[in-house]
């Protein structure tokens, strides 16, 4: 396949393949480690990315390699008409992955229009299988909701993964009946470390909780974990097997071992901006010239001046480190 475009390559010889587009930055929950309690409205409507307006930007940026695009939010199933607009992205010609992550609690009812739609992967937030644990992260009820989400996403022909993100104090003793459950459902799970994201800033490394910490209480339950060859050296998530060949278990360590090196990923935010690094700190607008009939090859500048700005990594572990002003749900996860 030809591309009229050059890929998006940044000054470290990282091609971008992969592109986030957040639809929305409400959601239905208020996870302590992305959300604030109480928050003071969301973008209003006509702030938001058009249906049209992203299905153009992701057409341009498919004509220049990107051949993966993940809908998140905020909660992607509170935008209105979603499995319209994935219908609209999986007939662009060149993208080969439609996946989508949510919290869960409304995919039971929007599994069958999201799949007829054609939508291929999803990933699934479960960061507890209580219900006092899972009010305490999120501060709101529905925990049963998240798991009939799962059970319908389960029973569909969707790739489905679980993300539990841990934190000490709160939901490490959560680890192994998560496994456990995930082991049973046959599907693979995967343990996000707590990040810097968090809109009350209360991050603290201490609460941090490795992948190497998780594994070792992994292997202490079910026995040596098998590290699986990786065929793709851009994904985050280092995915083991358990020794009986039942069931995966990667995990994600932007914090203890970050992964920076490998990044392909872009990101759209809900407002048109583009980021390259959900840790940065500059935007590119291209929802404004979008909107004024920008050409194809002006709304390609816009993000190849994105990506050729990309930092070499994160710097979380920088000592002049300060975390962006966006916070998780206002960028796009």
């Amino acid at each position: 396949m030809s591309f009229p475009f050059p890929f998006l390559i940044d000054q470290y010889q990282r091609r971008h393949t992969s592109l986030r587009v957040s639809v929305t930055d409400a959601c239905n929950i208020r996870c302590k480690y992305c959300m604030p309690e109480k928050v003071n409205g969301f973008l209003p409507t006509e702030r938001l990315l058009d249906f049209d307006s992203i299905v153009k930007i992701v057409t341009v940026l498919g004509r220049a390699g990107i051949d993966k695009v993940r809908l998140t939010g905020g909660e992607p199933l509170m935008r209105p008409d979603l499995p319209r607009l994935v219908g609209m992205l999986s007939r662009i010609s060149g993208i080969r992955q439609l996946s989508l992550t949510t919290n869960g609690m409304m995919l039971s009812e929007s599994i069958k229009a999201l799949v007829d739609s054609g939508l291929t992967h999803v990933n699934i937030s479960l960061d507890t299988l209580r219900e006092p644990a899972f009010r305490q992260i999120t501060r709101r009820d529905g925990v049963d909701r998240v798991l009939r989400g799962i059970e319908a996403a389960l029973n569909s022909p969707l790739r489905v993964r679980l993300n539990a993100l841990v934190m000490r104090g709160i939901n490490l003793d959560d680890v192994i009946p998560l496994v456990r459950f995930a082991r049973e459902q046959g599907v693979v799970i995967r343990f996000i470390e707590f990040m810097p994201l968090d809109a009350d800033r209360a991050w603290s490394e201490p609460q941090v909780v490795s992948g190497q910490e998780l594994r070792q209480m992994v292997e202490q339950e079910f026995g040596t974990l098998k590290r699986c060859p990786s065929t793709d050296p851009s994904q985050p998530s280092r995915d083991f097997q358990f020794a009986d060949g039942s069931g995966g278990i990667g995990f994600i360590d932007p914090v203890s071992e970050p992964f920076c090196k490998d990044c392909n990923r872009l990101r759209l935010t809900a407002d048109g901006k583009f980021r390259n690094c959900l840790f940065g700190r500059q935007e590119w607008d291209v929802r404004g010239p979008t909107k004024l009939g920008a050409s194809d090859a002006e709304i390609y500048k816009i993000a190849s001046d994105c990506v050729l700005a990309k930092f070499p990594s994160h710097g979380i572990s920088d000592s002049g480190f300060s975390p962006p002003e966006r916070a998780m749900y206002q960028i796009g996860g």
